[in-house]
């Protein structure tokens, strides 16, 4: 428990936030501050093999102690969202939860509540690690990559333990969907690997969704306001039209479990000219494929309503569905399935609204399911995460690799 709770606070602390806007790999320079921690950590508790690339990739070898068995990888990654600020994070934790609302920061009077998180009554009696409501936790993925090194110690220190080869991999720029970029899967030698990167306890994930960035450029004419009849086209108007066209009911306040959506991220111009952005997803590819037909359909009207090329679409697909890939080997989600309940924990498999690494990964030729941290409510000042939860993924984590050595 000490452990796994220190390395995530001293993890924590270490603004890793990654850059949509940068080309660089990794993105920014200050997530080579934590890769070199844990390297230094990794040769500490003896791993062998440790090696950060220049692409700011950190991988580890625990070499195996029986024969004949195959090898895991545990993968979890280093960089924060960029979508809220990791700097100056002050984790708090909070002693024997009583089940009330958390003063997170009485200065600014925010407070984490169960009335609106009432998933925290889970949790009675447990320790919860907060932020001070003025950051993220980072506890995506930090707290993944605390319980990956505790369960390597562990192992480590346990020699009676039987286990293959194991390896590890913190990854960066995962928040922004490059973490598998640069990823060598043929260095990393594992023949199946997991991604701790899930949230609650219990949680395991081998769907997820296709993924796509739809770029909607607008382009309109801008003549004076006073004599505009018949000649202004105002492309901010063009873009709430075409924006009122897509269902409002497939949008991501509306959904959930295995419904997709259309989210609009971004919405800037003036009258000359407007861009959106849409992330648009779906587990299932056929309907996936007709969320992005069905954008290009409200262009086409909207190109010939208004007599002109005014609107035009870019869109790249992002990743798609590792279901694909997993089922192949189902035999991977058994092991995970059997390493939770050997540690009294009740999987909860539920597809993943978003993606991972291990969705890219998976493609790549090492398939890669996604197991729980523990943490709640990733990507903004009300993520907490149980200290109990940690310590049973280090426990799931430990179990996985016996029951590897099993199969």
């Amino acid at each position: 428990m000490e452990k796994v709770v220190e390395r995530f606070l001293r993890y924590a602390i270490v603004d890793t936030q990654s850059d949509e806007s940068s080309t660089s790999a990794p993105s920014t320079e200050k997530q080579y501050n934590l890769a070199k921690m844990l390297v230094k950590e990794l040769k500490e508790i003896g791993l062998k093999d440790i090696d950060l690339d220049g692409n700011g990739y950190v991988m580890g070898i625990l070499p195996a102690r029986i024969d004949n068995v195959q090898t895991v990888g545990f993968i979890a990654h280093m960089d924060t969202s960029p979508d809220f600020t990791g700097k100056n994070v002050k984790p708090q934790i909070v002693r024997n939860y009583d089940g009330k609302d958390i003063v997170l920061n009485s200065r600014e009077n925010i407070i984490l509540s169960p009335d609106d998180f009432p998933e925290l009554k889970n949790y009675l009696g447990q320790d919860l690690i907060t932020t001070d409501g003025t950051t993220l936790l980072g506890a995506d993925d930090k707290a993944g990559i605390a319980e990956i090194i505790t369960a390597m110690e562990y192992l480590v220190q346990h020699p009676e333990i039987p286990h293959g080869g194991i390896k590890v991999c913190f990854t960066p720029d995962e928040e922004i969907g490059r973490g598998a970029n640069h990823f060598d899967v043929e260095k990393f030698g594992a023949d199946f690997a997991f991604t701790m990167d899930g949230g609650e306890i219990g949680e395991l994930e081998f769907e997820n969704f296709n993924a796509a960035m739809a770029t909607i450029s607008i382009r309109g004419r801008n003549v004076h306001p006073g004599t505009a009849k018949n000649k202004m086209i105002n492309s901010i108007h063009l873009a709430h039209e075409l924006a009122s066209m897509l269902p409002y009911w497939e949008r991501p306040e509306h959904t959930e479990n295995y419904e997709g959506f259309y989210h609009l991220i971004d919405f800037h111009g003036d009258v000359e000219n407007t861009t959106l952005r849409y992330l648009v997803r779906d587990h299932d590819m056929e309907r996936f494929k007709s969320k992005k037909q069905l954008i290009q359909k409200c262009i086409d009207h909207i190109n010939t309503k208004y007599n002109g090329t005014h609107v035009t679409l870019e869109i790249k697909d992002q990743y798609y569905n590792m279901k694909k890939k997993i089922e192949p080997v189902k035999y991977v989600i058994d092991i995970a399935k059997s390493a939770m309940q050997d540690a009294g924990i009740s999987p909860i498999i539920r597809p993943i609204r978003g993606g991972t690494d291990g969705a890219r990964l998976s493609y790549m030729g090492l398939p890669t399911p996604n197991l729980f941290t523990g943490g709640h409510n990733y990507h903004g000042r009300y993520e907490f995460i149980p200290v109990q939860s940690m310590i049973k993924a280090v426990e799931v984590i430990v179990n996985t690799a016996v029951r590897v050595a099993e199969k």
